[in-house]
């Protein structure tokens, strides 16, 4: 082998190892804290001294990432540039050239933590009283100056001075198929139409779409693989039910976001890095409660809740079943139930049903059959594809809880999912999906745009955070907070005239009661 290929070799490799970066320390994930938030490892608060006047105000009000960024480049903040904080940079032989002409002597781990607590640089003069001096203890200080050694190379995943990559889990195969392609060709023409307008602060999106097929052990790989291979930014969208309650543990122990309608299929996700545009599968069917029991008189009963034995779809109707007896409802019974089997819940004034489409208009058939038309509950997102195979004789006694209706939409957001359907060769099937995957990168785009071009994962969190009244064009306002990742929590209420396949609003969309 001649010495110039050797040489390339060993400088790829050298270039792969280095991009692949070491996992922080503990040490260093708590100084990464304390820089960003304020926050010290022990718990106890950490305060600073400001101005000439010594003002004593908490860390978390002033953490260094204020100034100097996330990626500790610095940025000019109230009139006065913060110098970048890059270890290669403080630690320079040479010395620091500053703007006001003025050469500093190279930092050290002593001086360094004397320019933190006291504002004096290694020469000892005085820094500019804008900032803070920090009360650290030995362990703080030691955690802080771990991670300015690698500040310069603790970068979200995903996010490049040029790309923004996401990634979203979307069955190819199997019995969410259809659903999964309505989807991804909504994302994709999404990303389509922000980078053709020049992207989000000049990054191009790039979206990484991968089958998460159909049990627990393949979705759980794919997600590995979004996170650990793919390096994704953010999750938008994604459709895999199998994930169940795994799925927030993963995203909280990887710090990644996501922004997606997931609680459609069942499964309520309450973490801090999951945002959902659209009301969950509890909160409509609690919506359709609400408006039974304010408008039909079936307080007494009895009352069937009917769902396939699948976690998301049981948990659901559990918290329903609950949610009914401590409202007054009598008679209240929950039955898993099999479409294709022989059993028939009869005797039933109303009847709450979870599952497919197909599941409810064979249902629906039986109950006729057997002579009985009791009112039929259901979210449009599950059943309202097949409503033309439901009886003609439970004609305005089907009720449908929906997170939009046509009258939600603007001009302006009318517009943009219809040429987004034209460019994608979509109709209007799965309009929920649609109009969910829609929103969710709606806010996406809102929130890195908040989160500004020094954007980071905290950001876009912490900007969703506080979205408040956000008009996606296409749904009720969405308003997100503390502790609040739903950003719609009621539904509008729709019967239906069969005969004819007609729509009636009976109820608008309001939020629900709060329930504990």
């Amino acid at each position: 082998m001649n010495t110039a290929l050797v040489l390339g070799l060993l400088l790829l490799g050298s270039l792969t190892f280095s991009a692949q970066a070491l996992p922080l320390s503990l040490s260093e994930i708590a100084g990464k804290r304390l820089y960003r938030e304020g926050v010290s490892a022990s718990g106890e608060p950490i305060m600073a001294r400001v101005g000439v006047s010594n003002v004593v105000l908490p860390a978390t009000q002033l953490p260094c990432a204020n100034c100097h960024g996330d990626d500790g480049l610095g940025r000019p903040e109230g009139g006065v540039r913060a110098p970048d904080l890059s270890w290669s940079r403080l630690t320079s032989n040479h010395g620091q050239q500053q703007v006001n002409g003025r050469s500093y002597l190279a930092y050290s781990d002593s001086t360094l933590a004397r320019a933190v607590q006291e504002g004096r640089d290694p020469g000892n003069n005085r820094l500019d009283p804008t900032m803070p001096r920090f009360v650290l203890s030995i362990s703080d200080q030691r955690n802080l100056t771990a991670y300015l050694k690698r500040l310069a190379e603790d970068r979200d995943p995903g996010l490049s001075p040029d790309s923004l990559h996401l990634g979203t889990l979307l069955p190819g195969a199997g019995p969410l198929s259809e659903e999964g392609a309505t989807v991804a060709a909504v994302l994709n023409g999404c990303v389509a139409r922000i980078n053709e307008a020049g992207g989000i602060h000049g990054r191009q999106l790039r979206l990484t779409i991968l089958d998460p097929g159909t049990d627990r052990a393949s979705a759980e790989k794919a997600l590995d693989r979004l996170i650990d291979e793919e390096q994704v930014f953010a999750l938008i969208a994604p459709l895999a039910p199998a994930l169940d309650m795994d799925l927030a543990a993963r995203l909280e122990e990887a710090g990644i976001p996501l922004i997606g309608p997931l609680s459609l299929q069942g499964t309520p996700h309450t973490s801090p890095q999951i945002f959902e545009p659209l009301p969950g599968l509890r909160e409509q069917l609690i919506a359709l409660a609400e408006y039974a029991s304010a408008s039909l008189r079936v307080l007494q009963g009895p009352t069937l809740i009917a769902y396939p034995d699948e976690s998301g779809q049981r948990l659901a109707a559990q918290e329903l079943g609950r949610y009914l007896q401590g409202h007054a409802w009598q008679n209240v019974r929950l039955q898993a139930y099999d479409p294709a089997g022989d059993d028939l819940p009869l005797g039933s004034r109303s009847v709450f049903y979870l599952g497919s489409s197909s599941g409810f208009s064979r249902l629906a058939e039986r109950l006729q059959t057997a002579g009985q038309v009791p009112y039929l509950f259901a979210t449009s997102n599950q059943v309202a594809g097949n409503l033309t195979q439901v009886p003609s004789g439970f004609s305005r006694r089907v009720f449908l809880a929906y997170p939009f209706v046509p009258s939600d939409w603007t001009l302006a957001g009318r517009l943009a999912l219809t040429q987004l359907r034209e460019h994608q060769g979509l109709g209007g099937q799965h309009a929920v999906l649609q109009v969910g995957a829609f929103s969710s990168m709606m806010l996406l785009s809102e929130g890195m745009k908040q989160a500004g071009r020094d954007a980071s994962r905290g950001k876009l969190v912490s900007a969703l955070e506080g979205l408040h009244d956000f008009d996606t064009g296409l749904t009720p306002l969405i308003s997100f907070g503390p502790g609040r990742r739903l950003g719609l929590s009621g539904a509008h209420i729709v019967t239906v005239d069969l005969p004819d396949q007609r729509f009636y609003l009976v109820a608008p969309y309001k939020p629900i009661a709060a329930t504990p």
